[in-house]
């Protein structure tokens, strides 16, 4: 049977002294067999409270959860399991609770376990820090007989007092009696939003929450003065769930013991390992036969599962069991996901424009034509040989796929898709705002953190050792200055380390491809760049995968050093760098690919060596467009697909089966606990801890990065975006719902610093787009042709406008092919992509005015475009309001409708205290009326009636 405590705070005992409760020793066991029969045949008392979410007594609720882990021997334990709780003796009252953390203890000093001084210490913490606890005025039980052997729980109730003092201190809204009809559209929008909601409504999930709402009661911040404004007819149901863990989780911050010489909160009391976990419970099941219907069942049905993918998020009904901040997240990533379809729908038209023109593009139609003969210069020294231009025929016509003038289209609408998706969800979450009443919330300072505290507390007691004052410490930057110095380093190499990997990969590339020139079969030397391309891709995916991870955990050692004061600063600091570091992380083979590759190539007989033996890489006779598609398809789907997808699923099922094996091998040992059923708080502690949305959210950032910053180059990334989003939410919710601990209830208005992030990314998706465009595509470059030197007005010789000659006697010694004979005829003149004079110049091989020609126009087009975009994207933000119009009438009617109560009751008022002086009036004038010879009954009315106002 198990032990279960309720204590409050009393004198902490003293050494060697045991104070027992007088009630726990009728309790124990030792003859009373047929009270123990009478017991085992009566109801399971698990039921009674049905298992674990209600305290013994089956009527209060268990609103919080800490579990901490204890050490006794096997003669204790014997003990203890014999010492039982009547539920029936419970008492409100203090005097009649045991002690925190005693049980029945035995005068014998031989059985009396040993505990070493740690767990002594941690219990001593603990009773101090619980019986504070009870004072605060919340309710406690304990149970240490679970079938998780050694580790005990201690069950938290918040009564209706406690829930109505702490909902006042913290401004909750709540809602009031007062209801008012919510402002519908009518005429034609009424008609039109009627057939969208009959349109939609096989998607809408099957939730009482999401109905659309005609009516809403008006909140107000929850008083206990005022508590005839509010719906009080139910208490139980008032505070629901999530406010109450909320509440609670305010009392175990706030609340402290001070036996370890300073404060320590809830916070430092899990870092110290004196609590192993604290958590509120899930409201019950989620499968099985005979489940009890709960939110968490609901949520998994209509919600957490695949099968329902094509349906809408219910959205207030997350809110309502995880509270704010994370019913924020899911509602962005659902605007986020709505927002890729139409970006999809245009990147498929853009790409079925690509292969619908492919075979009228003349570029590619005069690479592939074999009778033009050309020649090109070898693409690596000696080991490489003279090759026909159309060799390149299937990466020309696949270039024009992704590079033709349908795609300055779409990263110009993607620019202003990513401004219309950030006032989409800026009004999006004022709808939220009203309709969860958040409007006018505030955050106010968290609580410390337990590390900041223990670093003051570290820097107080050097000073008072020097005898110095030690009041109001606090960390200045003088303390942190070290962590600083450690973080700018760290960051610095990393960044480094980062770049020095992609110059690795670099080097593979240039190696693996001369050697595979050297390849004695036609097919090993024909698929050189492809063959590179993919592997050194691949390479870079395994690299960027493995940093992630790496750079994750640095990131947050390097935030941890810092110490920074509250949570909300750690987050913050914690996010800015991680992303910057995750973003380095992943971009910078795509950047390297886009900007600089081909670039600082030089030419035949002056090449750009690096170490004096590697030769830089060149870009393919198509550009490095279709490379830096190729590239970003890759990173991008192998990262959704590897990491977000197959670790999400696959690490949860690893730790669950692991966790499985474990209880297998306990319930082996021990039978009898086996068939009991476990207690939901056993059940939760088994699920993982609740990490935070910062993995979440910076999944999400840079997939957002994928899509628009090199959009240009790939126009069916918002497509594979979209549908790994598909899969995300309902992964991530089955995640919330299934596999980890309820997490703590947070209010919150916004989604933080990563709004800024997203709109920093949206201005530099516009400035990259604009220079892959003008510089990594062939777009200037045609126009110039097109516009200048074309003679007939249409593209024919630009393939040969855009090449150089060189002449191969100019080759420097002991570069030229080894085999000049490879193409059957020996050359004189080969050709190479770049704008510079003919050998039969004056100044041969020099920039030629070309080259400056087609720079000026790459550089205006760059400006051009970028603020060109930059005020479409600005004009999109002015003229779409922040706040939709309905929702400022809304929330003004609120505020009228509030002040309309206010007036009414202190109408009320005045017209009671006129009624009561109206009476007041009239008894004096009747007790004037009285003859001045009075009984002494007359003159006992006379004094009653002078103190009727005094009463009053």
């Amino acid at each position: 049977m198990r032990v279960n405590k309720k204590y409050s705070c009393l004198p902490a005992e003293e050494k060697g002294i045991h104070i027992i409760n007088i009630r726990a020793i009728e309790d124990i066991g030792y003859d009373q067999h047929e009270s123990t029969l009478l017991n085992s045949l009566s109801k399971n008392p698990d039921a009674d409270c049905k298992y674990g979410l209600y305290f013994r007594d089956g009527k209060r609720k268990v609103d919080y959860i800490l579990v901490y882990h204890y050490k006794k021997s096997s003669a204790g334990k014997t003990l203890t399991r014999r010492v039982h709780h009547n539920d029936s003796s419970a008492r409100s009252t203090k005097q009649d609770q045991p002690l925190p953390g005693k049980g029945v203890q035995l005068e014998m000093g031989e059985s009396e376990p040993h505990v070493d001084y740690h767990e002594d210490d941690k219990r001593f913490r603990r009773e101090e820090y619980e019986g504070n606890l009870v004072e605060a005025g919340l309710e406690l039980e304990r149970d240490e007989d679970t079938k998780i052997h050694g580790v005990g729980f201690v069950k938290i109730h918040a009564p209706w007092n406690v829930l109505c003092r702490e909902a006042e201190f913290l401004k909750l809204k709540m809602p009031t009696k007062k209801m008012y009809q919510i402002n519908q559209t009518h005429g034609l929008l009424k008609k039109i939003n009627s057939v969208i909601q009959k349109i939609t409504e096989p998607i809408q999930p099957k939730v009482a929450e999401h109905k659309p709402q005609t009516v809403k009661r008006l909140s107000y911040p929850f008083s206990r003065e005022k508590q005839h404004l509010f719906d009080l007819s139910d208490r139980d149901s008032f505070f629901d769930s999530k406010t109450r863990s909320t509440i609670v989780y305010e009392i175990l911050k706030r609340t402290t013991c001070t036996k370890a010489k300073y404060s320590m909160g809830i916070t430092s009391l899990l870092a110290n390992g004196v609590y192993s976990a604290a958590y509120p419970l899930h409201d019950g099941d989620y499968e099985g036969e005979n489940v009890e219907p709960n939110d968490r069942k609901l949520l998994c049905e209509e919600w957490a599962s695949y099968g329902v993918f094509y349906k809408y998020q219910p959205i207030d009904l997350v809110r309502k069991y995880f509270g704010e901040k994370i019913g924020l997240y899911f509602a962005w990533l659902g605007v986020y996901t709505q927002m890729l379809i139409p970006a999809s729908i245009v990147g498929i038209i853009v790409f079925l424009y690509g292969c619908a023109t492919v075979d009228e593009n003349i570029p590619s139609m005069e690479m592939c034509d074999q009778r033009n003969n050309i020649t090109m210069c070898p693409l690596c020294d000696r080991t490489c040989s003279y090759w026909k231009m159309s060799s390149a025929c299937a990466t020309a016509r696949a270039s024009h796929l992704f590079d033709n003038p349908a795609t300055v289209f779409f990263s110009v609408f993607m620019a202003l898709w990513a401004a219309t998706f950030m006032e989409h969800w800026k009004r999006k979450q004022m709808r939220l705002n009203y309709r969860w009443d958040l409007t006018g919330f505030e955050e106010e300072e968290d609580h410390p953190r337990a590390e900041y505290e223990a670093k003051v507390l570290e820097k107080s007691l050097r000073k008072e050792h020097k005898h110095k004052e030690t009041d109001k410490e606090k960390l200045t930057w003088k303390d942190r200055f070290p962590a600083y110095l450690t973080n700018f380093v760290g960051i610095i190499f990393m960044v480094g380390l980062t770049f020095a990997i992609v110059f690795g990969v670099i080097i593979y590339r240039i190696s693996t491809a001369a050697a595979l020139a050297i390849s004695s079969t036609p097919s090993g030397r024909s698929s050189v760049r492809v063959t590179v391309t993919a592997t050194a891709v691949i390479i870079n995916l395994v690299v960027i995968i493995i940093l992630d991870e790496v750079y994750g955990c640095i990131a947050r050692w390097l935030t941890q050093i810092e110490v920074p004061k509250t949570d909300k600063n750690f987050e913050e600091r914690l996010i800015f760098k991680a992303f910057l570091l995750k973003f380095v992380n992943a971009y910078t083979p795509i950047f390297y690919v886009a900007f600089f590759k081909g670039r600082f190539v030089g030419r035949p007989g002056d090449y750009v060596y690096i170490f004096h033996s590697f030769r830089m890489e060149e870009c393919a006779p198509g550009g490095c467009l279709m490379e830096l598609c190729i590239q970003l398809s890759i990173i991008m789907l192998g990262k959704q697909l590897i990491q977000n997808n197959l670790f999400e699923i696959g690490i949860p099922k690893m730790k669950k089966f692991i966790r499985y094996m474990k209880l297998k091998r306990r319930r082996s040992l021990d039978h009898e606990e086996h068939m009991k059923k476990k207690q939901r708080y056993e059940v939760d502690y088994n699920l993982e801890p609740f990490a935070g949305l910062t993995p979440e959210y910076m999944e999400m950032i840079i997939q957002f990065g994928f899509v628009t910053l090199f959009v240009a180059s790939f126009p069916l990334a918002p497509l594979f975006a979209l549908l790994n989003n598909i899969i995300e939410i309902r992964l991530d919710a089955k995640k919330f719902v299934t596999e980890l601990r309820r997490p703590v209830a947070v209010r919150a208005k916004d989604i933080g610093i990563w709004y800024n992030i997203l709109r920093g990314i949206g201005k530099l998706a516009v400035i990259i787009n604009a220079f892959v465009i003008s510089f990594t595509s062939d777009f200037i470059p045609r126009l110039v042709y097109l516009y200048m030197y074309s003679e007939n007005g249409t593209m024919h010789g630009f393939v040969n406008h855009t090449l150089s000659s060189f002449n191969v006697s100019d080759f420097q010694a002991g570069t030229a092919p080894n085999d000049p004979m490879d193409l059957g005829y020996e050359v004189q003149i080969c050709r190479y992509k770049d704008y510079r004079e003919p050998p039969w110049s004056e100044n041969k091989y020099d920039i030629s005015k070309d080259f400056w020609a087609v720079l000026a126009a790459r550089l205006a087009f760059v400006i051009v475009f970028q603020n060109l975009v930059m005020f479409m994207s600005d004009f999109v933000d002015w003229i779409i309001p922040d706040i939709p119009k309905d929702i400022s009438q809304q929330i003004h009617k609120e505020k009228v409708l509030m002040v309309e109560v206010f007036m009414r009751e202190e109408q009320g008022k005045l017209q009671m205290l006129e009624t009561w002086k109206d009476k007041d009036k009239k008894k004096g004038e009747n007790c004037n009326n009285h003859s001045p010879r009075l009984s002494r009954s007359h003159s006992g009315s006379l004094s009653s009636c002078h103190s009727y106002p005094l009463d009053v």
